[in-house]
């Protein structure tokens, strides 16, 4: 079963969606398009979390035990708990004990 992501983001983020679709073009400008596969809609969310330091290391531990591998349920805003990958993270101490992590979430659709 897959861990939950439960720290906050920073406000602010902002998420994009991808629809993968196939399309046909036709000779007489006629064009066919339809959803590529069952999952076709596809999100990633760059996210930042301003946090102490206590908080920060648990953020980058949870992300270093998956390695942009393995999957974890979050769930964005206006959305629900699905799976998630995080290929990267960005550790920016900031002073006075407070850090700034940045990943970006990318849907996955396996554990």
């Amino acid at each position: 079963m897959p861990q939950t992501f439960t720290w906050a983001p920073d406000n602010g983020a902002t998420g994009d969606t991808q629809y993968r679709t196939r399309t046909a073009q036709f000779g007489d400008g006629y064009r066919q398009s339809v959803g590529d596969g069952i999952n076709s809609k596809v999100q990633s969310w760059p996210l930042t979390f301003t946090k102490n330091k206590a908080t920060a290391e648990a953020i980058v531990a949870f992300l270093d035990e998956h390695q942009g591998a393995t999957s974890f349920i979050w769930t964005p805003p206006l959305g629900t708990a699905s799976l998630w990958q995080v290929k990267q993270v960005t550790n920016t101490p900031l002073g006075g004990g407070m850090y700034r992590i940045a990943a970006t979430f990318e849907q996955a659709f396996h554990p």
